[in-house]
């Protein structure tokens, strides 16, 4: 993540300003930055409970008056970051490839920055609506709704931005070719799982979904069917320009191999 950052900010053109970078650079700027806010959180906690297994200290353990809420904080505070350090570069991903294909700047670009650093930004204090069932206070249970549910809106400018770019050229819209249409496949599946995560943020309605196969959809339509298809569109976009050629098998397997 250093590396990415110290490139990024200090070894580009000196021509080239942050707000002229393109999407997929900013995508890995800002979840270089996740990782360096959410990973220390993570290496600590494991000390924590290193110390707890060896070292006879009392972190987590409550018979000894420790605390297993707190160390599920200290967890969800990396783990929901990690959902967006995995999903952000699939967004840079894709929109190369749109704007690629279409040979038009995403629509709005600026807009696509602001909303990518919203996410990671609101991503970082939504950590809590994995433990509504834990016996959070209401005012709690509140916040986290709020803020959970705010993340829609750059989430949503995204989607509209990246249909605007594809409409504003229709007859461009060629599904012949795969990296296209698994990029349609990836706005339609992270369409479906952002929709479900909606319904999902509110407090109430989770305490009867909470571990039940909704759960499980939502997560797997964002990041199965939503991170997996943006890297395979990748591969197979860079595997055309590698062998020259539209071929599905020879163009994925080149650029695999």
């Amino acid at each position: 993540s250093l590396n990415f950052w110290t490139t990024i900010h200090f070894l580009r053109s000196y021509y080239l300003i942050l707000s002229s970078i393109p999407l997929f650079p900013w995508a890995f700027l800002i979840t270089a930055f996740m990782l360096l806010l959410t990973l220390p959180i993570l290496s600590g906690t494991l000390l924590l409970i290193l110390g707890d297994l060896h070292s006879n200290t009392l972190f987590f353990d409550p018979i000894f008056g420790g605390d297993p809420i707190f160390y599920q904080h200290l967890f969800w505070f990396f783990g929901h970051p990690e959902v967006y350090i995995l999903i952000i570069p699939a967004f840079g991903i894709i929109s190369i490839i749109i704007s690629g294909i279409l040979q038009l700047i995403i629509f709005a670009n600026q807009s696509m920055i602001f909303a990518m650093s919203s996410i990671s930004l609101l991503g970082g204090l939504v950590w809590g609506h994995h433990m509504y069932t834990v016996g959070l206070e209401s005012d709690t249970r509140a916040y986290f709704t709020g803020v959970t549910i705010l993340i829609s809106l750059p989430t949503g400018t995204k989607i509209f931005n990246w249909l605007f770019t594809y409409l504003s050229n229709p007859p461009l819209l060629h599904l012949r070719i795969t990296s296209v249409f698994l990029s349609h496949l990836f706005l339609l599946m992270f369409t479906i799982g952002g929709s479900t995560g909606i319904i999902l943020g509110n407090g109430a309605v989770d305490l009867g979904l909470h571990d039940t196969y909704y759960v499980v959809a939502h997560f797997h339509f964002v990041l199965s069917l939503g991170a997996i298809i943006a890297i395979f569109s990748g591969i197979i976009l860079n595997g055309e320009k590698i062998v020259a050629t539209k071929n599905l098998l020879l163009s994925s397997s080149c650029t695999l191999s």
